[in-house]
Order: C-alpha cells, then sequence, then structure tokens
C-alpha cells in the first residue's frame, strides 16, 4: 500500500447461508440431550461437545460456509477487475490489481496457544473479531510472516477503514485476534429511524464519496452516524498492541449489496 493508492475492499461472506447454519444448528443443540445436560443461560449459547456427531457435523457446515464466502469475494474481485479493465482499457494485472489479504471472521479455528505457560490446542471462536497474528506464526503466508497477519478494520460509509499488522501482544492478551469493525452505536431499527426524511446519498456526496445502494432503508441502516468512529476504535488497537496501524483508507465510493 502507498499513499494515494487506489484499493477496493471487499466485505462479504456466506450471507444467507452462514444464516441458515447458524439457525439450524442452534436449534439441533438446544436440547438437554444433544448438549450433554448444560443449562444455558440464552439460546444464542446453546452448546454440544466437539467429538459429537452434532459437533463435527457443525464444523463442517462452518467450513462449508466459510468456503462459499471466500468463493463469494472471489467472485466479487474478479468482477471489479473486469469493470476497472474495461474502464482503463487495460488488463488487470498491468493495472496492479494484486490480492493484499482475504481472511475470514465469525469463524472458529482450532489453534495452538499458550496458555498459563504451557502450550495448548485450543479451537478459538472470533465473532466480530478477526486474526491478528504477530511475526514468526506459521499460520500467517510467508510474505507476512515476517512481519505479521495483515489486520483489515472496515468502517463506516463515510470516514474510512484501515489496514494494520498483528502485533506479539496479541497472541498474549486475545489469542492472537483483534476487533474487525468499529461496531455499531444504534440497531438497524433504529438507524433506520434516525434517518427519517433524509437522503443518506446526497449528504455522502457532498462528502465527495458517490454510493450505490438497492434501497433507502439499507442506506439508512448502514448510516455512518450508525457506527462508533472506526478511528477513534483503531487507536484502542493500536495502543493496547494487539495491532499496528499501517494505512488509513479513506472512502470516495460505496456499493451496498
Amino acid at each position: 500500500l502507498s499513499t494515494g493508492q487506489l484499493t477496493v475492499m471487499i466485505h462479504s461472506g456466506s450471507r444467507g447461508l452462514g444464516h441458515q447454519v447458524c439457525t439450524d444448528y442452534l436449534r439441533e443443540m438446544g436440547t438437554k440431550k444433544i448438549a450433554g445436560g448444560f443449562e444455558m443461560p440464552d439460546k444464542q449459547l446453546a452448546c454440544t461437545p466437539l467429538e459429537s456427531d452434532t459437533g463435527k457435523r457443525y464444523l463442517g457446515a462452518m467450513a462449508a460456509a466459510a468456503n462459499f464466502g471466500l468463493a463469494n469475494r472471489q467472485a466479487i474481485a474478479h468482477w471489479v477487475r473486469e469493470s476497472f479493465s474495461t474502464l482503463f482499457g487495460a488488463d488487470s494485472k498491468d493495472l496492479g490489481m494484486s490480492l493484499i489479504y482475504d481472511i475470514s471472521h465469525n469463524v472458529a479455528q482450532f489453534e495452538n496457544h499458550e496458555v498459563d505457560g504451557v502450550r495448548t490446542d485450543l479451537c478459538v471462536h472470533r465473532k466480530g473479531a478477526t486474526r491478528a497474528f504477530g511475526p514468526g506464526q506459521p499460520e500467517v503466508p510467508e510474505i507476512y510472516r515476517s512481519v505479521g497477519q495483515p489486520v483489515i478494520i472496515p468502517g463506516d460509509m463515510g470516514r474510512a477503514s484501515w489496514m494494520l499488522v498483528g502485533q506479539p501482544e496479541s497472541m498474549q492478551r486475545a489469542f492472537g485476534s483483534s476487533c474487525h469493525g468499529a461496531g455499531r452505536v444504534m440497531s438497524r431499527t433504529a438507524a433506520v429511524k434516525h434517518a427519517q426524511g433524509r437522503r443518506i446519498d446526497e449528504e455522502l456526496a457532498q462528502q465527495g464519496i458517490v454510493v450505490r445502494c438497492r434501497s433507502w432503508k439499507g442506506l439508512a441502516e448502514e448510516q455512518p452516524a450508525a457506527y462508533k468512529d472506526v478511528n477513534q476504535v483503531v487507536d484502542v488497537v493500536h495502543r493496547a498492541g494487539l495491532a499496528k496501524k499501517v494505512a488509513r483508507l479513506r472512502p470516495i465510493g460505496v456499493v451496498k449489496g
């Protein structure tokens, strides 16, 4: 990444498929028999032993959904390259449109971490979080291994998104994790109420940001005011030593599905 460079960030995953996997297995794991007799305080905390038939099938379904998300982003990236090639009359390779990094989040992964001074195999579930492995970790692609894992923190349509790099401290404090986004300050319902009578697209256009979305409601739900200031969130991540700032990405165009 370099100052003034044009980048395209794709934030999409398994969508309906992932939601259905979650719904199906929450229902199946929600019975006392499957959950091994545990009394859970909330249906969203349904559980089952990893070695059980349900546990194995869930992990397989979760991995399939993650792979679906990966394929989804690859397809979108292909169409982006085609569009740029058509617009500029040059091959995407000549335009330097190479992939910097792709990663899944909101998944559980088997990893080896140090716990109380002992290396231990763990199942690490990151919800609203992403990997932020520090330098030297074998799971990090070789091209980035000496510096640490790229950490992508998307912001809102009006402020910024960030690229960071994982730090050694994250391995000690957070099982090699960082936040994945700024986080909401309004629910989708509250955001729609907050946007009544407003044209979010025109407000963004006044900031030099072109936006395309299928519906007014979709824009209202994703308006900048619905999110925390990602710059402040990233400052906290940086100061905590979980990940180090690399580049701030300023939005100029946004497409909402």
